[in-house]
């Protein structure tokens, strides 16, 4: 029979079950404190800042629209427009400053291209976030800036004056006071009180207990004026919806079309390679097979030299087949991993290879992900031992969990040849940079003149799920 410890944080949490959570409420509390800094630098800003932007775009857009029979008005309308986005803008580093998470600003050039004058002038007018941010400047941020400013100065007020009016409030004269804010507290909670409380006393201890009430609830209050008006941005200062779906619809159609391209770059270099090697010999066969059966019966001797030398042609056109096989996908990447794929990758190579892979057994890699680095590995070896003239290369390959952006594969690919190479338009590297842009990865090349190369390919991916993993 085993026994077994309960630890003791388990221990106290079963015997006082709030135990567990007066901490962390406590210290939600103090955190709500670290942020009144902040949330208090941007409310107490807010109302000059409106009132400054209603002031300023008030009378460039009404200026505008009084003279646009003249046209010189379209140039001020234009200039209330930047200028309020200008605000707009402000409004968003400021929420930030304020500890609010960032806000997705609009996409102002949908192009990606520089713009003429013309269409630099009359833009304003067709995109809808310059009027909603004329919106925000003229009307929503004033009305919103001055209930949130009074609250603001109100709250602060109270709990300074309230926690502070021990210290102060002898140097104010009092005269003939009838009117004493306890009384009618004390009057209000107990009708029938005979309390018999110092006037100047009880009026101290009052304000003083007002005090702590608003000090205590300033953090809830600062916060909740913050998260208005950052809830009141998100609204109509950032980007729309539609906005991010079109962008990232771009990004997968460019992916997509560096994945098409590197496609049909690898099955022209399959097709060339299979019409200049395995082709020819297929020829070259066809041909001494025919030969062999002229010969076969005025000269059975020399017939079956030629056999030996057709049977030697197949087994070479074999082996060149199952070689330009290896960089689709090899035999051995199916069947006993990537791991063990790269390391027989490596020991193939005419110049010595230092393998360091940091594969865990249960990576769960895509068979994509899987085939897709093997012949990056593959290119970049090839081409050190062609071009890079080194003695020495180093394949690293290992797995990175960056938690909010996924999980990547990285390969480098490092050598000490004469260095010097880039992704230059029609070349090798430059194939391998849309291959790994298909993947929504990232190609990297550090090689000076001189050496040494390190290229780096640094892949995203979703591990399978126990379930799909063969």
């Amino acid at each position: 029979m085993s026994t077994e410890t309960m630890p003791a944080d388990r221990a106290a949490s079963e015997v006082d079950p709030t135990a567990t959570d007066a901490a962390p409420r406590r210290r939600s509390y103090w955190r709500l404190w670290a942020g009144v800094p902040r949330e208090l630098g941007f409310l107490i800003l807010t109302m000059p800042i409106a009132i400054l932007g209603l002031v300023v775009v008030s009378t460039l857009f009404f200026t505008g629209i009084g003279t646009i029979a003249l046209v010189f008005g379209i140039f001020l309308i234009v200039a209330a427009l930047g200028t309020a986005r200008g605000f707009g803008v402000l409004e968003l580093v400021r929420l930030r400053g304020a500890g609010r998470p960032p806000i997705a600003p609009p996409v102002w050039n949908r192009n990606g291209r520089g713009s003429g004058f013309w269409r630099s002038l009359f833009e304003p007018f067709i995109d809808g976030h310059y009027w909603l941010y004329l919106l925000h400047t003229l009307i929503i941020n004033p009305i919103v800036s001055i209930v949130t400013w009074s609250l603001t100065i109100t709250w602060i007020s109270a709990a300074l004056g309230g926690t502070t009016s021990w210290m102060w409030r002898g140097f104010i004269p009092e005269y003939d006071r009838d009117l004493w804010l306890h009384e009618v507290v004390l009057d209000y909670l107990f009708p029938n009180n005979d309390f018999a409380i110092e006037p100047w006393l009880g009026e101290t201890v009052f304000e003083f207990i007002v005090g702590l009430i608003f000090l205590g609830t300033l953090p809830f209050v600062f916060r909740g004026l913050t998260v208005l008006h950052d809830l009141i941005a998100r609204g109509v200062l950032g980007a729309w919806r539609s906005e991010a779906l079109e962008v990232e619809v771009t990004r997968l159609a460019a992916s997509r079309g560096a994945a098409v391209q590197a496609e049909d770059a690898s099955l022209r270099r399959l097709e060339r390679d299979i019409h200049d090697g395995p082709q020819q010999r297929l020829v070259r066969l066809q041909m001494d097979l025919a030969s062999i059966e002229r010969a076969i019966d005025r000269d059975p001797d020399a017939a079956r030299g030629m056999l030996g030398e057709a049977r030697e042609q197949a087994r070479e056109t074999l082996d060149e087949l199952r070689a330009l096989s290896r960089g689709f996908a090899p035999p051995i990447l199916q069947d006993r991993g990537l791991a063990v794929a790269l390391e027989s990758l490596a020991a193939r190579s005419i110049v010595p290879v230092t393998v360091e892979l940091d594969l865990p057994t249960d990576a769960a890699l895509p068979a994509s992900i899987e085939r897709n680095v093997y012949f990056v590995a593959a290119e970049l070896l090839t081409n050190a031992v062609k071009h890079a003239e080194a003695s020495g290369i180093r394949l690293r390959v290992g797995l990175r969990d960056t938690g909010a952006s996924g999980r990547w594969i990285d390969l480098w690919v490092t050598d000490n040849g004469r260095g010097g190479a880039s992704a230059v338009p029609g070349h090798g590297l430059a194939g391998l940079d849309e291959r790994v842009r298909g993947l929504d990865g990232v190609l990297v090349v550090d090689s000076p003149v001189g050496g040494p190369t390190s290229i780096g390919a640094h892949v995203p991916y979703v591990a399978l799920a126990a379930s799909d993993r063969p």
